[in-house]
């Protein structure tokens, strides 16, 4: 295996951040033509602005490659395509979130999802024998795969050939050779900055004689007759390589011309080759994203102007069927994608970080900060500026503050739950839930300079939006020139939703100029919290908190769920591990009716309910659900029951009404950490209250 390049960590940060920037450039304009954008807005040279107080839309771009990348978390380095498209099944909605869901026939991923479901696996799901060929090359085996080559940096054919197994869950022929061949240039780039010599690079990684390769040298071609003026070598490229040269829709071939005539002209600027990808139009978030990619490992963080930088604020919204990793900041995936890389190169395992480390330049996790108070004194924050938030050396947050007046304060926060309501657009379909909650414990390591001027308290905090009410910590007295370890731990609370976190910086002088610096920012420890669903909202197919997978959940009253089939809702953190869960409910028609604990997904999680039969029955699932222990108990429809499950290690303790009926010990591949659910089968559940106690 090759070594990973010393500036690894650093690339791969620019690789994303680049992709993350193009699909956002280029979104607010797809499927527009060339003429349309010129027509209507000119050249689009920025990004164009966001309603104030809304954060960008989740997008397919950037939402499906990191559902895909789950795979090697899940399966290891060495996860095949058929594991891959277990993984699809895993982490994505029945027929909602994530990706466009275009029609069976019409969209090569839903297609392919339906075949996944039926048992056909891949590469057979994305086969040209079983789709045809219109709908097996379509761009989405191209326009996903940029992931693969910052997980294999310098190894273009390792890179291609992952990108080819993602690629086969749904698309075949030129199809697979568009994966491969940007997820190659996307490798290659950690090595080399010219355009030109990565495109012949990526051209060694897929068939010469193909369609991609003779398009591809074709806009070579025209470049080398071209050079100096990208929009009449796109008048050659719209005439013979457009949308129209090519049956069906969102054929990958147009999109590949695009991406390279952006790679030539933009000559290794990072700006100009996005708004090249962009104005040409078509795919345009597509083909800007992917050029993103590209260019932003080849330049690094220093090509990429700040300017970008400081609009996306280091924010990434995903829209997978796992609420708590929808909410996404773009160093948090460059973390993920450099230990995988770190993994596939056998490396050394990476230290173990905080959440949030600062340790790439620039970065900021999402982090914002303003001025405000939370008792009662609003006219103290007249005045008072937020002059800067910026990554400083040695890996800090630094937020300065200008004219903080007596009693004043000011909070640096950060977002662990949105609202549907807060994003730009969401046809993606992204719902969430908290990444943080009541019973955990927050850390954080500030600092004041030295000369900095004293009576400044800082605190924790926590903010409910339930409630519309703060939870925090006593405030400590930073003093000058030292780094302070603050704590905090919430404290149970009923029907709490905590959409926000972060820092109250509280004046207790004359006004007060200066800065903070933040070395880390945490949280863990277990839940300990309880609903009754009084407070939650309608969102996105669901309530407030929760997910679903499938079926009809609503609030009437309390939380309702049901449908013909198999019916799951989930929240909570994938990183729980032993808790018991209590739910009160009425079975109100049907037969099974549960509650799901360890839930890893779609295909893996436990269930405890009440059954067929008088029965109260323990299941596993494993890509369906098997009963795995069962006892007597008898239950009637419209009848009140309290039912619990106690999760220790691979042990699970279940009872009803208090009172233990079931215990049972998994001794095969134990699931030992996951989310909370509700779940029942063409059945109709009233889930009234639930209660969660997370165990030390």
């Amino acid at each position: 295996m090759a070594a990973l390049p010393n500036d690894y960590r650093e690339r791969v940060y620019a690789g994303w951040l680049g992709k993350c920037i193009g699909v956002r450039l280029g979104a607010p304009v797809e499927t527009w033509t060339y003429d349309e954008i010129a027509k209507h807005l000119g050249e689009v040279r920025d990004f164009v602005p966001l309603a104030p107080g809304k954060i960008f839309k989740p997008d397919d771009d950037t939402a499906y490659p990191m559902l895909l990348i789950r795979a090697l978390e899940d399966f290891g380095p060495n996860a095949t395509a058929a594991q891959m498209g277990e993984t699809l099944l895993n982490y994505l909605g029945d027929h909602h979130g994530t990706i466009w869901w275009g029609g069976d026939g019409a969209c090569a991923e839903q297609t392919a999802y339906l075949h996944l479901k039926s048992g056909i696996v891949a590469p057979d799901s994305g086969s040209i024998a079983r789709n045809g060929k219109l709908l097996a090359e379509q761009c989405g085996g191209q326009i996903f795969s940029d992931v693969w080559g910052l997980i294999a940096p310098n190894q273009p054919e390792l890179a291609a050939d992952y990108a080819e197994r993602a690629a086969s869950i749904a698309h075949d022929g030129e199809g697979l050779h568009g994966g491969r061949f940007i997820a190659a240039l996307v490798s290659l780039a950690f090595s080399q900055r010219d355009p030109l010599m990565l495109i012949e690079g990526g051209l060694c990684v897929i068939p010469a004689d193909s369609e991609y390769a003779h398009v591809t040298r074709a806009v070579m071609d025209i470049h080398r007759t071209q050079p100096d003026d990208w929009e009449a070598g796109y008048k050659i490229l719209r005439q013979d390589f457009g949308y129209t040269n090519y049956a069906g829709d969102w054929h990958t071939i147009p999109n590949a011309a695009i991406v390279v005539m952006a790679l030539l002209y933009g000559r290794g600027d990072f700006a100009k080759t996005l708004r090249i990808a962009t104005n040409a139009g078509w795919d345009s978030d597509c083909s800007a994203g992917n050029a993103g990619a590209i260019i932003g490992v080849a330049v690094g963080l220093s090509g990429i102007d700040m300017h970008w930088r400081t609009a996306m604020n280091d924010l990434l919204v995903g829209a997978s069927l796992t609420g708590a990793r929808n909410l996404w900041n773009i160093p948090a995936c460059a973390d993920l994608f450099c230990d995988l890389g770190a993994q596939i190169a056998e490396a050394a395992p990476p230290l173990a970080r905080p959440r949030f480390h600062f340790d790439y330049p620039g970065s900021t996790h999402g982090f914002f900060a303003y001025p405000g108070s939370t008792y009662g004194f609003p006219a103290d924050a007249r005045g008072t500026e937020v002059v800067g938030l910026r990554q400083v050396s040695p890996s800090s947050l630094q937020v300065a503050v200008r004219a903080l007046g007596a009693k004043g304060e000011v909070r640096i926060a950060v977002k662990t739950y949105l609202r549907p309501s807060e994003l730009s657009a969401n046809y993606y379909g992204a719902s969430f839930s908290p990444q943080i909650y009541p019973g955990q414990t927050i850390t954080a390591r500030v600092s004041i300079p030295a000369d900095a001027q004293r009576r400044v308290l800082a605190a924790l905090y926590v903010w409910d939006d339930n409630r519309q009410a703060t939870h925090q910590a006593t405030g400590t007295e930073l003093i000058p020139g030292q780094w302070h370890t603050l704590t905090f731990s919430i404290p149970r609370l009923e029907n709490a939703l905590l959409t926000e976190t972060g820092i109250v910086l509280r004046n207790l002088g004359g006004a007060w100029n200066g800065h903070l610096l933040m070395k880390s920012f945490d949280w863990s420890g277990a839940p300990d919290f309880s609903c009754d669903f009084s407070e939650a909202r309608a969102e996105y197919g669901a309530l407030s908190e929760w997910t679903f997978l499938r079926g009809f959940w609503r609030l009437e009253g309390a939380y309702h769920g049901g449908g013909a089939t198999l019916s799951e809702s989930y929240t909570g953190d994938p990183a729980w591990r032993d808790l018991s869960l209590e739910v009160d409910l009425v079975p109100l028609a049907g037969d099974e009716h549960n509650i799901n604990l360890r839930v890893q997904g779609a295909r893996r999680s436990y269930a405890v309910g009440l059954a067929a039969g008088n029965r109260l029955v323990i299941y596993k699932n494993v890509g369906a659900y098997h009963v795995v222990k069962e006892a007597h108990c008898p239950w009637e429809i419209g009848a009140h029951y309290r039912v619990r499950a106690d999760v220790i290690g691979a042990t699970i303790v279940a009872s009803v009404n208090d009172r233990v009926l079931l215990e049972w010990t998994d001794t095969d591949h134990p699931y030992l950490n996951g989310q909370i659910g509700l779940s029942n089968v063409a059945s109709h559940t009233r889930y009234e209250r639930l209660s969660v106690r997370g165990y030390p």
